[in-house]
């Protein structure tokens, strides 16, 4: 009987876990419009080399072959959507939007939360590597079989707590640590990274940023 019982509080709390919720629950959104979206891009091209918008979606790629963000740089090449005028330095923040990631594409970064204590930069990393979503590069997989469907990504981030959490598709999959810093934003798109394929692609819909008043 107790074995019994044991078997079926295990089996409510992996319900309890894989059950779609609503993260936004409890958090207020905030406006965003086109002042709120800044790109990111090889410096020799103009943004619509590697950026369009087209009836609510943003497609943004880049290659392995172009230009870093400036010139002399050493990063990779990129084109990212940095989400300007929401910096934020405590608190509780969320980004939600929902992601496309075309097949072939890998080595790729397609969402972060940018700033953390030295000599790291990001506080989380999402990259695609063969067709799986992963937490940086050796981290745990947050999503199997991403290719060619649109998926939605919630990321909260409880900085004075220092821990984050990341939902897909209201599925909460990942609670990472935070990596301290002093000011913190999202971005979303390609950014490459080790392994990279030539070509790199994710498109994104429905970006809010959220917070806890």
């Amino acid at each position: 009987m107790a074995a019994l019982l044991i078997f079926a509080c295990l089996l409510l709390m992996h319900l309890a876990c894989s059950w779609p919720v609503d993260p936004t629950k409890g958090f207020v959104e905030l406006p965003l419009n086109k002042s709120n979206f800044h790109n990111d891009k090889p410096y020799d091209l103009p943004v619509s080399d590697r950026y369009s918008f087209v009836d609510g979606v943003h497609k943004l790629w880049v290659y392995s072959t172009d230009k870093p963000l400036f010139k002399n740089s050493a990063t990779k090449p990129r084109s990212e959507i940095r989400i300007r005028g929401y910096d934020y330095s405590s608190g509780v923040w969320q980004f939600e939007g929902y992601g496309y990631v075309p097949c072939g594409t890998t080595g790729v970064c397609i969402m972060q939360v940018f700033g953390a204590t030295p000599p790291r930069a990001t506080t989380l990393m999402l990259r695609v590597y063969n067709g799986s979503l992963y937490y940086y590069k050796a981290g745990p997989v947050v999503l199997e079989n991403i290719y060619d469907r649109w998926f939605r990504v919630n990321v909260i981030h409880y900085v004075n707590a220092s821990k984050l959490q990341v939902y897909i598709d209201g599925v909460l999959k990942l609670e990472p640590p935070g990596h301290g810093g002093t000011n913190h934003y999202f971005k979303f798109g390609v950014y490459g990274e080790n392994d990279s394929s030539y070509y790199m692609e994710s498109r994104w819909k429905g970006i809010k940023v959220l917070t806890k008043m």
